[in-house]
């Protein structure tokens, strides 16, 4: 990978003319600096060395001290050169001349904008309605979402809106263990990995981190290597360096998941002392009324025998016992899954499912299997003190509707929102916010976001880019890039201890651009009272600094450091030494900068009472917190339980609606009109808003079947061959939405019922090497969603294909 990175980048620089120098040049000689940082290109967390020379970023590599990456970076993090200097990059604050919709745009003033901004929601504000600004936050995690979170507090709306892709796990977690989160992986001890779609090794959560934990696993690990098992519906990366790939019919997972729970209770493989002593409904258990109630047990062994599973998913007999067997008997084994195998009809009880099949062999927070990270030891934020506008603000209904009856168990449904604003909804919509968010792009929606936001007074975005929302925006406000401007970087969970990395500026701002965090805090304090007493920082490092502080005076974990250094601490601090002794914070602070930041280095297990929030506190597998929500709103709305869940499309009914267990998959089209299923793929160089505007990105975007700077769809042999198709061949997909036009590539890992493309191209705007460069599959998407969770249905939608 790196030697193919380090080819391309040479053609590549070429293409984005960022360094040429004549033939018999030599390279100028100058002042040398290596800043360690983070790269927030995506998600993942990895820390960075800058090689900076006369105040120009020449190379990027990974931060060898930084536990997540130790010194590897990925395709997309050596490209982070091509994002700053980008010919295309917005240099300035920008405002809409003419109206909306209107192209014409002229540079402002950091001051107009902060007093424009300041003015509209100031007068939102003296008319009672605050709630009616709208905040699209891109973030998972971090301080940042904490800071706009704590300005919707201060201002006083409750529509701070999450826009990032989510992970039907977290609702799994949510009712079984009444954790809200997603949990990490302590895969250098596991043994066995069977995942569900998960992308090890396509851009899941840390892709750095995540492959080095794989070649820990296969190869580094002294005595038996971890075995590793991939459920998919393509065969992908992950797959072809699985030991066994399992192709599945889309949207069975759940099926195939209980099967598997059937042959380990068929054969008492399960952990008995976990399963008696820390969970709840394994078995059928008396209500306090004396009422019996239906367990797990039962449901399994009475309806997911292998014969009746392996009809359903497509995948042998077999292969389920095999697994089923190899899972229980190879512990501590572990049972991934993510949006891969959440994001259908049926979501919510497929990522229940799953995470049973972690209870049953025991491995929750157990060494090698699931484990809550917990938070970082951040200094506490200040209460905001609330004023009778912000009160009443928060207490209305959000624009959503992410806590309302429609989707019980959503805490954000972003898709609801432009139906909601073109129709007042429960209210009209002031302003919006888009921070790390291109809706526009990235929904199913993307014609109805258009208009919405044309019927928004004021459209304020934070990108560094004219993409395709930015486009729709009265103000464009851009924000520094990950090279000019602290940062904190918190990675996903993934390995079971909480890591914080310090990204710093490398290089001076290159154009008139402001750290979106500092506007915050401006705009802010020209609002006034008593917006303004809820930030007392002068900008954003001086806040990261004060939250960093709680690290400092925890006295545990270490800085960043060499692996035998870190073992040392860890070793240190579980007999309960001090390791980090520091003079002052100042101290403190400066050596984190230069390392690159902190982790939390060691993990206990068996904390019951903090990883079990349920009624029952103990792991869940009959959900009494789902039978109460649902009830609830039964009552609410004057309906039985029966009806609540026709309303949500559930099959089940009684105790069985409240147990993991498959639900079919629904799709408004016709499988005889429409035969295969879409999967519009992710992969790890496409990981990024600003991956499609890439060149070295676009020259590697489809090695596999030997593709660039373009678009595919993969077609399996078998059906190309029923349906005339040859490789190379110009195809139709169409769905009942629309369709769209694709080079066909024949592809031995594609299953015969499912046509697979690429997603992240197809942008109309965002630069000149991302636009018309392929097309957009989410044009073609169902816009359905799991009914109790809310989560959008992206693999539901049926197609057909036929040649152009």
């Amino acid at each position: 990978m790196t030697a193919a990175a380090s080819g391309l980048a040479l053609g590549g620089c070429a293409a984005g003319k960022l360094v040429q120098l004549a033939a018999d040049e030599e390279w100028p000689s100058g002042v040398e600096r290596l800043v360690a940082s983070s790269c927030l290109q995506c998600e993942g967390g990895c820390g960075i060395i800058a090689r900076v020379v006369d105040g120009h970023v020449v190379k990027l590599e990974g931060n060898p001290l930084h536990p997540v990456n130790r010194g590897r970076l990925c395709p997309l993090g050596h490209a982070g050169l091509q994002v700053l200097y980008n010919p295309d990059r917005i240099k300035a604050p920008m405002k809409r001349v003419g109206g909306k919709g209107s192209s014409d745009w002229i540079k402002i003033s950091w001051d107009d904008a902060i007093s424009t901004v300041a003015d509209h929601l100031g007068g939102l504000r003296e008319r009672g309605e605050p709630h009616s600004l709208v905040v699209f936050d891109g973030h998972r995690r971090g301080l940042m979402r904490s800071l706009l979170e704590r300005f919707c507090e201060a201002y006083g709306t409750p529509n701070h809106l999450c826009a990032c892709q989510p992970d039907g796990m977290t609702v799994a977690h949510d009712l079984a263990q009444g954790m809200d989160e997603l949990f990490g992986y302590d895969l250098e001890k596991t043994n066995y990995i069977l995942s569900f779609g998960c992308g090890l090794l396509d851009g899941w959560r840390s892709p750095v981190g995540v492959a080095r934990a794989y070649g820990f696993l296969r190869q580094e690990r002294p005595g038996a290597k971890a075995k590793i098992v991939q459920v998919e519906r393509r065969f992908s990366t992950t797959a072809a360096r699985s030991d066994q790939w399992i192709p599945i019919n889309p949207g069975t997972e759940a099926a195939l998941a209980l099967g598997i729970a059937y042959v380990i209770i068929r054969e008492q493989l399960y952990d008995l002392e976990f399963v008696q002593n820390y969970t709840f409904g394994f078995d059928d258990w008396k209500d306090a009324q004396g009422e019996t109630r239906l367990g797990f047990k039962s449901v399994v062994l009475k309806e997911y025998r292998p014969d009746d599973v392996a009809g359903m998913t497509g995948v042998p007999v077999d292969a389920i016992i095999k697994v089923a067997k190899e899972f229980a008997m190879n512990r501590p084994a572990v049972a991934l899954a993510d949006r891969n195998s959440t994001s259908y009809s049926n979501g919510a009880y497929t990522g229940m499912a799953i995470h049973a099949l972690n209870a049953l062999v025991g491995n929750i927070d157990a060494p090698g299997g699931i484990i809550a990270e917990g938070p970082l030891p951040l200094t506490p934020m200040p209460d905001v003190k609330r004023d009778a506008v912000a009160e009443r603000g928060l207490s209305m209904s959000r624009i959503d509707q992410g806590e309302t009856g429609e989707f019980p168990l959503a805490t954000s449904v972003v898709e609801m929102v432009p139906d909601n604003i073109l129709a007042d909804t429960p209210y009209q919509v002031g302003a919006v916010f888009l921070y790390n968010s291109n809706p526009v792009f990235s929904t199913r929606i993307e014609a109805k976001f258009r208009q919405a936001l044309g019927k928004v007074p004021l459209v304020v975005s934070f990108s560094s880019f004219i993409d395709e929302t930015a486009e729709h925006a009265d103000l464009i406000l851009p924000d520094h890039l990950f090279l000019e401007k602290w940062q904190d970087s918190v990675p996903p969970p993934l390995l079971g201890t909480p890591v914080l990395g310090i990204a710093q500026p490398v290089v001076e701002p290159l154009y008139d651009t402001m750290h979106t965090g500092d506007f915050i805090l401006k705009l802010a304090g020209a609002i006034g009272s008593p917006v303004a007493e809820a930030f007392p920082w002068s900008d954003f490092k001086e806040m990261l600094r004060f939250s960093v502080e709680g690290i400092h005076e925890a006295g545990r974990g270490a800085m960043f450091a060499e692996p035998f250094e870190e073992a040392y601490a860890r070793e240190m601090q579980q007999r309960g030494w001090a390791t980090n002794e520091f003079s002052s914070y100042d101290d403190f602070w400066e050596e984190m900068v230069n390392k690159g930041g902190w982790s939390g280095l060691y993990r206990s297990y068996g904390r019951w009472g903090k990883v079990f929030r349920t009624p029952s506190n103990k792991y869940e597998f009959y959900y009494q917190s789902l039978k109460g929500k649902l009830e609830t709103l039964a009552r609410a709305s004057g309906k039985t339980v029966d009806d609540t869940l026709t309303d949500l499309r559930v099959e089940a009914r009684g105790d069985k609606a409240f147990l993991p267990h498959y639900e079919p998959i629904k799709s408004d089209a016709a499988e005889a009109e429409y035969p295969f299923y879409l999967n519009p793929f992710n992969s790890l160089v496409l990981n990024s808003d600003a991956s499609a505007n890439l060149p070295w990105i676009q020259e590697i975007v489809g090695p596999h079947v030997g593709v660039q700077w373009d678009w595919w769809a993969e077609v399996s042999p078998s059906a190309a061959s029923e349906l005339g198709i040859a490789e190379g061949d110009w195809v139709w997909i169409e769905s009942p939405r629309g369709k769209l036009k694709a080079k066909a590539k024949l592809y031995l890992g594609a299953m015969p019922n499912v046509i697979n493309v690429p997603s992240g191209l197809g942008h109309k705007a965002y630069g000149r090497w991302a636009r018309d460069v392929g097309a957009n599959p989410n044009s073609l998407v169902e816009v359905t969603h799991d009914r109790l969770s809310g989560l959008p249905a992206w693999f539901s939608t049926r197609v057909k294909v036929y040649k152009a």
